[in-house]
């Protein structure tokens, strides 16, 4: 498909409805529009949650474009992509087309939808393979069913997280030469604080604070991965419904500790050499960017915490994190 022969499916006014509806991401988002437009098709890459599936969505409702959704994993064959005959029809009517049975790729081909290839470094490659005549001639020919020319509305649309050697694989060359690649890294404090307070109604400061306490898991020396916004977001509607529990404000300093501790401790990912747990990772950077535990009062001056008030001591990391930052 050329240029000249693209729909006007993309355009100007997809643009101005993603910038309603996508939080930042400027540049990118122009970069997708116009690839989509030009007719190319997509490889988004980027670590987990820096909004690739939100944007490919957004852009879908946009352009008032179906958005046929694949989840990309070891378990996906060319037959599960493409679709195959059923075995059962096959044995009474042999090899006709009645008897195929589309799948995502054939039917977002014939209906002009836009495929979405989530985790694509996770697809084997024999089903990866599938896609490269798609993508460079825009037509895929099935055995025993012939060829299936894609509508002019067809794009293809993958995503990934870096390569990690954890159930990846890179991406080969035939693959990265038919597609335009959009970077997408973290964003900034300020439109990570604006993402999460659409999901809480907590003060504009206390979110502020616990969106730079999930950005500086990133660049924590014990760290490897660190969390995403997601986070941020799970942290603070965790701490307004333990907080309603515990009957205690959302902004309580332990009710955000542990809030803190189920939200990112199973999202950050430690060196290997390290000897510290995520939970002690996550109390060092809480205190760091919420400050000191306010002191518990106690029946006397001789009492110590966890000792007559009945209280067990507060969590305290052994050393504050200073040259932690959030930019």
């Amino acid at each position: 498909m050329t240029h000249d022969q693209s729909p006007e499916v993309y355009g100007p006014s997809t643009l101005a409805a993603l910038r309603r509806e996508v939080v930042g991401r400027s540049r990118e988002a122009e970069l997708v529009v116009a690839a989509l437009m030009a007719g190319r098709h997509l490889l988004l890459e980027g670590p987990p949650g820096t909004g690739k599936s939100t944007l490919l969505r957004a852009v879908s409702d946009a352009a008032a474009q179906d958005m046929a959704f694949v989840e990309g994993n070891a378990d996906l064959t060319p037959a599960r992509l493409a679709g195959h005959f059923d075995p059962a029809q096959v044995m009474e009517a042999g090899y006709t087309p009645e008897v195929w049975i589309d799948g995502p790729l054939v039917r977002a081909l014939r209906d002009g939808h836009l495929l979405y290839l989530e985790e694509i470094n996770r697809i084997p490659e024999e089903t990866l393979n599938l896609l490269v005549t798609v993508m460079s001639e825009g037509e895929l020919t099935v055995p025993r069913l012939g060829r299936i020319e894609a509508d002019p509305r067809f794009r293809l649309v993958a995503a990934m997280n870096p390569f990690d050697a954890v159930g990846t694989a890179r991406i080969s060359g035939a693959i990265y030469d038919r597609v335009c690649r959009v970077a997408m890294g973290y964003q900034d404090a300020g439109e990570e604080a604006d993402i999460a307070a659409r999901a809480s109604d907590l003060p504009a400061d206390h979110i502020a604070k616990v969106v730079e306490v999930v950005r500086a898991t990133r660049d924590h020396a014990e760290v490897r991965v660190g969390s995403s916004v997601r986070g941020a977001v799970d942290l603070l509607l965790l701490s307004e419904d333990l907080g309603r529990l515990r009957g205690l404000p959302a902004t309580d300093f332990d009710v955000g500790l542990d809030s803190a501790f189920a939200a990112l401790s199973g999202r950050i990912r430690l060196n290997d050499s390290t000897n510290v747990t995520a939970e002690e990772v996550v109390t060092e950077l809480w205190h760091a960017f919420l400050g000191p535990p306010p002191e518990e009062s106690v029946a006397d001056g001789d009492a110590q915490d966890g000792d007559s008030a009945g209280k067990a001591p507060r969590r305290l990391a052994a050393t504050p994190m200073p040259t932690t930052t959030a930019s």
